[in-house]
């Protein structure tokens, strides 16, 4: 079991950037790997970035690649995803995701946060 809590959303300018977090309880976290999520209003949910549970393999969205970084501190039980260059069409709901493998497909996450608002003004 894997509990999973996201921060460091808010609003930002275009151009802007953010860090957000997700912290995990339990012992196992280095076992998983993790992934970043996000849903914006009226649309579904859509895959952003993953990373290996070592941290050596990471995969991103072709929308967010070369702005957004996704980083894991496994001493820390901590993901974190890195974003720059924000754009008005970043702004979603982001959620945090535990599994077995880095994959874009949702369904093949078992734990998940319950996501940090980010919205990027123009």
């Amino acid at each position: 079991q894997v509990q999973l809590v996201e921060s460091g959303g808010g609003l930002v300018q275009a151009g802007g950037s953010l860090r957000l977090s997700c912290a995990a309880s339990g012992r196992t976290f280095s076992s998983y790997a993790m992934g970043w999520f996000r849903q914006a209003p009226g649309k579904e949910r859509e895959f952003v970035a993953a990373i290996s549970s070592s941290g050596g393999s990471t995969y991103y969205a072709v929308s967010v690649k070369g702005r957004f970084t996704i980083s894991r501190d496994n001493a820390k039980n901590t993901v974190y995803l890195q974003m720059n260059s924000l754009k008005p069409e970043d702004t979603a709901v982001y959620s945090c995701a535990a599994g077995r493998f880095a994959v874009v497909a949702s369904s093949l996450y078992g734990f998940w946060g319950q996501g940090t608002q980010v919205t990027v003004s123009s």
